[in-house]
Parts: structure tokens; C-alpha cells; sequence
């Protein structure tokens, strides 16, 4: 059984590497796109580029952490120096040097965010890869994702809600030195919550891993057909709340706009982020004692679905009282904190699966994936809103004033609109059909699956 101090330092660990992730991601394209004056296709081509040559490494990552041994285990030397590194390259991020402008300013971004990706990638593959490799299937292993998950939506929420008024504070009216004094305070709080679960956690797996060649593991991973179920899923699920979370800040600077769109922001992502936590923590261990996690997971999907429908409704009818926005916000924000577990549950037992189909217990490459399609539906996002910023030319407005915007262009504010709601919505459902026809790892089929895996040993 886990112990409390386990539970709490593996807890810690991910609130603190979620804390550094949704700093990049939330802010990046708003760094350099918005403050910095990189126009928002190079940056958003920058991002995809460097995300998706991350995310075809992260399975090269999977191989190194299972050919690892040493007298700390398999993940925890990867996870001490991987967090330190990037750590480091976190705050050279966001301290780009005054003198650089134009394409040497451009090629800073590119060099320092692959290195970034590929820094962080060292520390979150073997971060996650440790929940197969030290807890039982069942009940211990969702109720230690659950808690994982729930604290990395804290760290996510907590960035998300102070984000621009630290960086304002900091700043005292400069928002390029107070993301600058921001990144280091994260960093550091990054690094020392790493640290503790390093010291906490200790690996208990007795699975003897093979570290296959690198022809090997991606044969074992195109054969695990519920694997890459669950990672065409995750992909399309992140694409779609990317694209809306991506485009947020631009939706309260340049769309509801005024003097105190910093305080409307933080307030609307202050409420979604806590929903989005008190549905991982609270909805979602509530709702399970009376439904399987097949009925959560499809209940999920047509709550946010719904969610987006009611605010595309009211975003036409120009309802911009942000209260009742937030009512359709509820639905959206809590149902992908429950998918955001069940997803994470479901590729853990695609590791059994793969066991019992593929003779070889490919923890670490499974979960690489996680890392991996997390990096590629960020990227695509990007991609998608900076074309999105490209088409509105939000660029150009923000070029003029970076303070208090008004009277944006009706055409502007709509493309913005539908950008943030009718895309997720086409994702969504496009995720529920590939599931639904593909994922066959329900309760009853994981117990058979255990069972056999004991008789073949």
C-alpha cells in the first residue's frame, strides 16, 4: 500500500512540474507575439515546429528511463536532472535580451523553446511512467492518478488565475521584466517540489523491464490498438481546450476589452480553474461511486459539448455579461477535468493490455505517449490560434495599443468567437466516434486481462 508521505510527495510533484508547464503554455504566444512583437505565425509556427520534433522524441525518452539502472531506480535520476535543466532554460524563456529584435530575436525563441521541450520531456516521462511502476491496477492506481491529476489542475489553475496580475505586479507597469521576475519564482518552485517527490517516492515495481530497441517499441506501440485509442483521444480532447485557453487573453483584451479586462480574465479563469479542480477532487470521486468510468467518460464529453453550444448561443446573441458566461463555462471547464483523469486511468491499463498482447510490460513507452500528445495538441493549437490572431489582425492592433483596446472590428471579434467555440466543439465529437468505436478496456475486460497475464507467468 502507498504511504501518506508517497501519496502527498508524488501529489507535490505534480503540482509544482504543472506549474512550469502552463507557464509556457499559457503565455508564450503572448510573450513574444504580443509584448515582444514577433508576428503570430513565425511564433506559431516556431511553437508547432518545436513541439511536435519534442513530442517524436518523447518515445526515444521512454526508451532511455527503461534501459536505466542505477542505486536511485529507474526515474528518479532522470526526474532530479531533467527538472533542474529545464528549470534553468524556463526562466531564459521569458528573459529574452533586450539588444535582439527581428530574426535574431525569432531565432532565440526557436533555440530556447526546443530546448525547453526537450528538458522537460527529461523529467515528465519518467514523472508519469512511475504510476504503473509502483502501484497495483484498480483502485490504488486511479485513486493515485486521481490525486496526480488534481493537484497538476491546481498548479494549472493557479498560473492560469494569477498569471497576468503577477506579472503586472512584478512588472510595476513593465510586463516584459515581470515575466521575467515571474518565470524565476516558478522555476525555483518547480525545482523544490521535484525535489520532494524524489525524495518521497520510492519505485516498488517488480517487473523486470526489458528496455526494447527503438524498431521494437514503436512496433509494440502501433500493436497496442487501445493505446493509441486513447492517445488519438487525449490529442483531439487537449486540441480543442487548448485552442479555447490560447485564445482567452486575446478574447478579454481585444472582445470584452475596457480598462478592467485584467480583472474580468483573472476572475473567469480564477472560476473556471476552480471548477476544473473541484471536478477532479470532489465531482469526480462523487459521481464514480454511482457510475462506471465508461458512463463518466461519455456524460463528460456531452457536458462540455453542451457547455460550448450554450456560449456560441450567447456569444452571437452578444450576451457579454460575464456572469452568465460563466454558466455554460461551468459545464466546459468541469467536464475536462473529469476527462482529463479518466483519460490518464485509460492509458494505464493499455500497459496491461499491451502485456498480455505484446509479451513485454512497455510502461514507460505507454506513458511517453502522454507527454508526447500532450506536446502535439499544444502545438496544433498554437497553430491554430496564431492563424486565428493572423486573420483578425490582432497583431496589428495590439502593435498600437497594448493597454486598453476599443473598437475592434465586428468581423474581428467574431472570427475570434467561433475560433474559441465551433472548433472544440468539431474535436470533441470527432473524439467521442473514435472511442466509442475503438476503446474496449471496460472493468470486466481489464479483470480478464489480469487474470490471464497471472496464468501465463
Amino acid at each position: 500500500m502507498l504511504s501518506a508521505k508517497e501519496k502527498a510527495g508524488y501529489g507535490l510533484g505534480a503540482f509544482g512540474k504543472d506549474l512550469a508547464y502552463m507557464l509556457s503554455a499559457n503565455f508564450i504566444l503572448y510573450y513574444y507575439q504580443d509584448i515582444l512583437g514577433v508576428s503570430a505565425i513565425a511564433m506559431g509556427i516556431i511553437i508547432m515546429a518545436a513541439r511536435v520534433f519534442d513530442a517524436f522524441n518523447d518515445p526515444l525518452m521512454g526508451v532511455l528511463v527503461a534501459k536505466t539502472k542505477s542505486r536511485w531506480g529507474r526515474f528518479r535520476p532522470w526526474l532530479f536532472a531533467g527538472t533542474l535543466l529545464n528549470a534553468v532554460v524556463l526562466y531564459l524563456l521569458y528573459t529574452a535580451p533586450p539588444a535582439l529584435n527581428g530574426t535574431g530575436l525569432v531565432v532565440y525563441a526557436a533555440v530556447v523553446y526546443i530546448i525547453w521541450g526537450v528538458t522537460y520531456t527529461m523529467m515528465d516521462i519518467p514523472f508519469w511512467s512511475m504510476i504503473p511502476a509502483f502501484t497495483r491496477s484498480g483502485d490504488e492506481r486511479e485513486g493515485l492518478t486521481t490525486l496526480a491529476r488534481s493537484c497538476a489542475g491546481v498548479g494549472d489553475a493557479l498560473i492560469t488565475i494569477i498569471g497576468v496580475m503577477a506579472v503586472a505586479a512584478l512588472g510595476q507597469g513593465n510586463e516584459r521584466a515581470g515575466f521575467s521576475r515571474f518565470a524565476l519564482i516558478i522555476a525555483l518552485a518547480f525545482f523544490v517540489f521535484i525535489l520532494i517527490t524524489c525524495l518521497a517516492v520510492k519505485e516498488k515495481s517488480t517487473v523486470d523491464v526489458d528496455a526494447p530497441s527503438v524498431k521494437e517499441m514503436f512496433r509494440a506501440l502501433v500493436q497496442n490498438d487501445q493505446a493509441m485509442t486513447v492517445v488519438i483521444t487525449i490529442v483531439l480532447i487537449n486540441l480543442s481546450l487548448y485552442i479555447t485557453s490560447g485564445l482567452l487573453i486575446y478574447f478579454f483584451k481585444y472582445d470584452f476589452g475596457g480598462e478592467g479586462w485584467r480583472g474580468a480574465y483573472t476572475l473567469f479563469t480564477t472560476f473556471g480553474g476552480g471548477i476544473q479542480i473541484l471536478s477532479m477532487m470532489l465531482f469526480y470521486p462523487l459521481i464514480r461511486k454511482f457510475l462506471s468510468s465508461m458512463q463518466v467518460f461519455y456524460a463528460s464529453f456531452f457536458m462540455c459539448i453542451g457547455g460550448y453550444g450554450v456560449m456560441l448561443v450567447l456569444m452571437l446573441a452578444n450576451v457579454m455579461n460575464l456572469y452568465i458566461l460563466m454558466i455554460p463555462a461551468f459545464f466546459v471547464f468541469a467536464a475536462f477535468g473529469m476527462l482529463t483523469i479518466l483519460t490518464t486511468v485509460f492509458l494505464a491499463n493499455t500497459v496491461d493490455y499491451g502485456e498480455l498482447k505484446n509479451h513485454r510490460r512497455d510502461d514507460s513507452v505507454i506513458f511517453s505517449m502522454q507527454t508526447f500528445v500532450v506536446k502535439l495538441a499544444s502545438g496544433l493549437s498554437t497553430l491554430l490560434v496564431s492563424i486565428c490572431l493572423e486573420i483578425t489582425n490582432i497583431s496589428e492592433i495590439g502593435e498600437n495599443d497594448t493597454e486598453v483596446v476599443t473598437n475592434v472590428a465586428a468581423s474581428t471579434v467574431g472570427i475570434l468567437r467561433l475560433f474559441m467555440t465551433v472548433v472544440p466543439i468539431v474535436g470533441l465529437l470527432i473524439a467521442i466516434g473514435i472511442f466509442a468505436k475503438k476503446y474496449i478496456l471496460t472493468n470486466e475486460k481489464l479483470e480478464e486481462i489480469n487474470q490471464q497475464i497471472k496464468a501465463g507467468k
